[in-house]
């Protein structure tokens, strides 16, 4: 599910996931649903709770994994996790690897349904990479909030975007085969609009063209189009700037200062990201909308 900010995204999740009730309307859920949510704000666990006990309950050592046991540290290393960290508490543990076992512990959960609202943010690379592979290799249904256009391109397999007053539409494929679609269906209306007054003018008719020309971008919004990109490249720089320096698992205890500035720096960067990849899709949307004739 993508769209700019206050498009609903998080609403939606929540009517489908029964969170939430429609003001009209009904929802109805399977019987046999088993739902696993990874929500945007992440849930919080106590930080002097070690890794191994986060995945476990604190539960012997092995943890349920899709109905099968599993020892706990086989399932960390599924995570990029060293065994030796199965006694690490929680709060000394990157950005990243805290990502990590938010992951491990949502994929855990016995589920033929997964939720994931904004999945990619305050992850790494590696991080990202073992998210899709578990995705890909899921056995379920996953519904998913990002504008993670890379990453949503690599994963999923149909795209719902906002059409405006309420209205959603299901594009099969990626985010670029959705813009692509989006593109066609909307120069096919407008063909079909045009076909649909054949009593107006040859006058009228010619200028029609002209009328659709005037609707374009501002002169800010196509420079926006053309510098988003590379502002988006220096932020995911930054992120992995910082992320390389929250990765070391001694900053904590040697230099809380460095480790809390880091932190911040990379909790900013991932907020202008976000900004500027909504931004861009809004703008690139509009302009498959303008190109289109609509």
């Amino acid at each position: 599910i993508i769209g700019p900010n206050g498009a609903g995204k998080t609403t939606l999740i929540g009517l489908l996931t029964g969170g939430d009730a429609p003001d009209t309307g009904t929802i109805r859920l399977g019987a046999n649903i088993e739902m696993a949510t990874l929500d945007q704000h992440r849930e919080s666990l106590d930080p002097k709770t070690t890794l191994a006990d986060a995945l476990t309950g604190g539960r012997g050592d092995s943890i349920m994994v899709n109905g099968t046991p599993k020892h706990v540290i086989g399932y960390m290393k599924d995570f990029l996790f060293a065994s030796e960290q199965a006694r690490t508490p929680l709060e000394v543990l990157s950005g990243g690897e805290r990502g990590r076992l938010m992951l491990a512990r949502a994929l855990a959960k016995p589920s033929n349904f997964l939720v994931l609202d904004e999945p990619t943010n305050d992850l790494d690379l590696e991080t990202l990479d073992v998210l899709e592979e578990m995705l890909s290799d899921y056995q379920g249904t996953v519904i998913l909030v990002s504008h993670d256009r890379d990453f949503l391109d690599r994963v999923v397999t149909s795209v719902i975007a906002p059409e405006g007053n309420g209205k959603w539409v299901e594009y099969a494929g990626g985010y670029s085969d959705m813009l692509a679609q989006r593109g066609a269906d909307l120069q096919e209306k407008n063909i079909k609009a045009v076909a649909a007054e054949p009593s107006k003018s040859a006058k009228s008719a010619a200028n029609a063209p002209a009328a659709s020309s005037k609707r374009r971008l501002s002169f800010n919004d196509k420079h926006a189009l053309e510098t988003l990109p590379k502002t988006m490249a220096k932020l995911q720089a930054e992120i992995a700037k910082q992320q390389k320096l929250l990765d070391d698992p001694e900053l904590y205890a040697k230099d809380r200062k460095a480790f809390d500035a880091a932190s911040a720096a990379i909790a900013k960067a991932h907020g202008e990201l976000d900004a500027a990849e909504e931004k861009w899709l809004e703008l690139e949307m509009l302009r498959e909308e303008i190109e289109s004739g609509v």
